[in-house]
């Protein structure tokens, strides 16, 4: 029923677990570029250079895809983008796409930057708008990668993504501004979206995805507590809405359960024991859908 199309490159291991994780296994094969996803919603996958797939999607070769941000608005492609996937290769997907320049050159602001310098990059549409926007003429180069080493004998001025600025700073450049904020997307084909078969599905997909973003970094704790206990331990303890709470047979404690952030357990824990908290188990979960 629907065609899918998964990033190559930075994202794609990420992409590939994401999918896994949400039950969507990429069965990838000797033809690295069409495998296969075990599902009656998806007939068809390729796996391409994100640059790419936003057009892709506008013109319909697919109806569903994932890409960032910065690859929709670089391309000017008109596609529905239906989810936020806060995921990149190194963390929680918000990256960047900033002005760095030499630390040693004077400039501390884009303003600073003087007319005709040399720009490297590899979003030449934003790079060109931004400048515009500014006043101030500049040479746009293409980049085709390792953009830091072109400073500063062959360009000026690098437009790059980044997601924590390391690979700059170790490159003795600074950041001076930022053109946009970007994350991973789920897109649609819009006449795809607009129909409504297919728009089921793609929901269906959507809140296997989200399920799996939703849990990460959460874990379900179950613990038991005597009666005279248990407002006490409640007053503490985090939960999504309430948490659950059920008495066990034949005595006087009770069962709670409870989903809490992974990195407040070092701390929470501890807590729990004082306010007289027993048998407590932490479990992984893979999906929370809401």
């Amino acid at each position: 029923m629907l065609s899918l199309v998964l990033p190559k490159g930075s994202l794609e291991e990420q992409t590939i677990l994401l999918f896994k994780q949400a039950a969507l296994d990429v069965k990838i094969g000797f033809r690295d570029y069409n495998p296969q996803i075990s599902d009656p919603r998806i007939s068809k996958v390729k796996i391409l250079r994100p640059q790419e797939i936003p057009k892709y999607v506008e013109e319909g070769y697919f109806d569903l895809g994932i890409s960032g941000l910065d690859w929709v608005n670089e391309s000017g492609s008109d596609v529905e983008v239906i989810a936020d996937l806060p995921y990149s290769k190194q963390g929680s997907g918000i990256v960047r796409l900033v002005v760095a320049v030499p630390e040693d050159s004077g400039i501390e602001k884009p303003q600073d930057i003087k007319p005709n310098s040399r720009v490297t990059t590899e979003y030449p549409n934003l790079t060109k708008e931004y400048f515009e926007k500014l006043g101030i003429p500049v040479k746009i180069r293409y980049s085709y990668g390792a953009s830091e080493a072109k400073v500063p004998e062959i360009v000026d001025v690098v437009i790059d993504l980044t997601e924590t600025g390391t690979t700059l700073r170790k490159n003795r450049l600074k950041i001076v501004g930022t053109i946009l904020e970007s994350s991973t997307k789920l897109l649609a084909n819009k006449k795809s979206w607009r129909d409504k078969e297919k728009r089921k599905a793609m929901e269906e997909i959507m809140t296997l995805l989200l399920g799996v973003i939703e849990a990460r970094g959460k874990v379900l704790l179950t613990m038991n507590v005597a009666e005279e206990n248990l407002e006490g331990l409640i007053s503490i303890l985090p939960s999504m809405k309430t948490p659950t709470v059920s008495k066990l047979y034949n005595s006087d404690y009770y069962a709670l359960e409870t989903v809490v952030p992974r990195g407040d357990v070092n701390i929470l824990i501890p807590k729990l024991k004082e306010k007289g908290a027993e048998d407590i188990i932490e479990t992984e979960i893979t999906k929370i859908v809401k």
